[in-house]
């Protein structure tokens, strides 16, 4: 459903433009009740049964907005609840990061297969004829699938001529290459977070809308309106997300509107990323491990962490990008607040790790990101633009699609080492990560270097984007072109990498 606009895109949009626009008014979230009533305005609800039912499920995106819990519906909690201690520049995230709205749930059927309309009731009748559990009748001229007997085998759906047998299967759990997604006593959907690893996929593969992550929309306005330096650091996937109108000329100039003093691409710590990457290949595979698992997607390392945890040694020790970008900002720019501006949910896990909380103040996707040039009603059609991002390289910002990131550190090795034999594979989407990561634990890829993006295309198929993955992955390709330079070695922050490390 990515890059299709829909009512609940439109939903999503105006609670983060609402919620930026209460930011931006410098009243904290004084009126934070009337926004149910101005994001689900009038009297008849608009896709659900009630206006009521609507404005409450309203009230907790605001919450969650602004990065605060779903509150419990037990009980009565006032709206405000906890927005005292939430509503500061200060605040990180606190997990659970992926929430799902309970009265939001459609309580959608679970893996399961149903005969449809198209049956035909043919004489051939093989669908009764392969089930192994003989869970197949005919009643009312037709077959019928008892759903205690059947096993879930899919054999019935092969055999029908008629492709009268239907698979269905909640949306968020096909999703969820974690399988972190169960039901709870009502049927409705129940995130097991021990599982999940925050990529956001079950998000955008809701059909009603139900799942929601938490949101630092208001907070980092906040650190703008009290004069903070706040420095945004841009992952590369951004271009084209907000119109072809959004040049990066355009786009610096609507970020300067915003508040913030500079912008700066993350390619730039994409190419310090590649050559400490392949130094740490250099330096241990095959001496001191047998192959290696790139560094940059974290919703990758957290499967491995979880699923994986004897391999865990093998993910390289290489800094992302984004925390590359980051400390260089910090070191050039001292007392400055950091905002990654990314397409990915799973970062904002990765920002509230210990060590990188000092790095990475805020992160915000590029959807939040809409609702803010909502909020100041920036037109990318009229606005000047101002100069352009031109520090990463071509290679940088090739990170934001899948192959990017092996791509590049094969290309470094090969440069430094010419005689070296890369070997290297890729999985995208975590069920294809888990396949790859089990035969390497049994000694498929030995010598490898293995890169995993939990988004099936890369980084420009995170939750957080707004452009179909296909289009997305062509415009990238084309600001690849435009690029200064070619490759890391030509940055002028190819010997900060290590230096940023210690």
């Amino acid at each position: 459903m990515r890059g299709i606009p829909s009512l609940i895109t439109d939903i999503r949009k105006n609670v983060f433009t609402e919620v930026a626009r209460m930011a931006y008014s410098g009243k904290g979230y004084e009126g934070v009740d009337e926004l149910p009533y101005i994001i689900v305005p009038g009297d008849q609800p608009l896709h659900r049964e009630s206006v009521f039912l609507e404005r409450a499920i309203a009230s907790e995106r605001v919450r969650l907005a602004m990065g605060l819990n779903i509150r419990p519906i037990q009980t009565r909690h006032l709206m405000t609840e906890g927005m005292d201690e939430a509503a500061v520049a200060e605040q990180y995230y606190k997990p659970p990061l992926i929430n799902i709205i309970p009265y939001a749930c459609h309580s959608c059927p679970t893996n399961q297969y149903k005969v449809s309309n198209y049956c035909q009731n043919c004489l051939a009748a093989s669908c009764q004829k392969v089930c192994p559990k003989e869970a197949i009748s005919f009643r009312n001229n037709r077959s019928y699938i008892d759903l205690d007997k059947c096993i879930r085998c899919g054999k019935c759906a092969k055999a029908c001529p008629y492709n009268a047998i239907v698979h269905l299967e909640r949306p968020c759990a096909a999703a969820c290459g974690m399988d972190a997604i169960g039901s709870d006593e009502q049927g409705r959907a129940r995130i097991n977070q021990d599982k999940c690893v925050a990529c956001g996929q079950c998000l955008v593969s809701c059909p009603f809308g139900a799942i929601v992550d938490k949101g630092q929309i208001f907070q980092v306005i906040q650190s703008i309106l009290q004069g903070d330096k706040v420095i945004a650091i841009v992952a590369p996937a951004f271009i084209g997300q907000f119109g072809k109108h959004s040049t990066p000329g355009k786009f610096i100039a609507a970020m300067k509107q915003l508040g913030f003093k500079r912008i700066v691409e993350v390619a730039v710590g994409a190419d310090m990323c590649t050559i400490e990457e392949a130094k740490d290949f250099m330096e241990k595979v095959p001496e001191k491990q047998n192959y290696m698992a790139t560094s940059c997607c974290p919703a990758w390392h957290s499967m491995i962490y979880k699923l994986f945890p004897g391999e865990a040694g093998n993910i390289s020790m290489t800094l992302t990008p984004m925390v590359y970008t980051a400390r260089l900002m910090k070191q050039k720019y001292p007392g400055c607040k950091v905002v990654f501006v990314g397409p990915c949910a799973a970062k904002k896990l990765e920002a509230i790790r210990a060590d990188i909380r000092s790095d990475v103040d805020f992160v915000l996707t590029f959807e939040e990101l809409q609702g803010m040039f909502e909020a100041k009603e920036i037109n990318f059609e009229t606005i000047e633009p101002m100069h352009d991002l031109n520090e990463g390289s071509a290679a940088g910002r090739g990170f934001a699609v899948s192959g990017g990131v092996a791509g590049a550190v094969e290309n470094m090795i090969r440069k430094t080492n010419p005689d070296y034999e890369v070997k290297t594979a890729r999985a995208e989407g975590l069920r294809e990560c888990r396949k790859l990561m089990t035969l390497a634990k049994a000694g498929k890829y030995n010598g490898y270097l293995l890169e995993g993006m939990a988004c099936p295309g890369g980084c420009v198929a995170g939750a957080g984007t707004l452009l179909p993955v296909d289009l997305a992955t062509k415009v990238v390709g084309r600001y690849q072109t435009e690029a200064d330079v070619e490759d890391p070695t030509q940055s002028a922050y190819r010997d900060h990498g290590k230096h940023l490390e210690d």
